[in-house]
């Protein structure tokens, strides 16, 4: 799987978009996050949201593919534009990477599960 994905989904004349790509947190410690950013695709986004860390990008990957094929159900398709939403989730990653995100949590291997009772 790739590492990163742009998905949108016609409806009612407008076009919903979300991007998502996984990427090394700071300080090579081999801690990967994803970031995911989603709104209406001729706009700024409306939401950016992150999951993990995971430990490696192959984890991430899985967790991406699961997102990918549950957004698929709900009528999402592959984008073959370029990504536009590219500096915001920069931004959010740098901001993450600020904060030391992950380097007192625990790793995601479930995220599903992770953090519930």
């Amino acid at each position: 799987m790739s590492r990163s994905l742009c998905l949108t989904r016609h409806c009612l004349g407008l076009v919903t978009r979300i991007e998502c790509v996984i990427r090394p947190l700071a300080g090579e410690t081999g801690r990967w996050t994803l970031l995911c950013a989603a709104g209406m695709s001729d706009a700024q986004p409306s939401a950016i949201k992150v999951q993990g860390p995971f430990y490696g990008p192959f984890v991430a990957e899985d967790v991406l593919a699961g997102i990918a094929e549950s957004l698929a159900l709900q009528g999402y398709v592959e984008c073959s534009e370029p990504p536009i939403w590219r500096l915001h989730l920069l931004a959010e990653l740098r901001r993450v990477n600020g904060e030391g995100h992950g380097h007192g949590r625990p790793l995601q291997r479930r995220p599903e599960t992770d953090g519930q009772s």
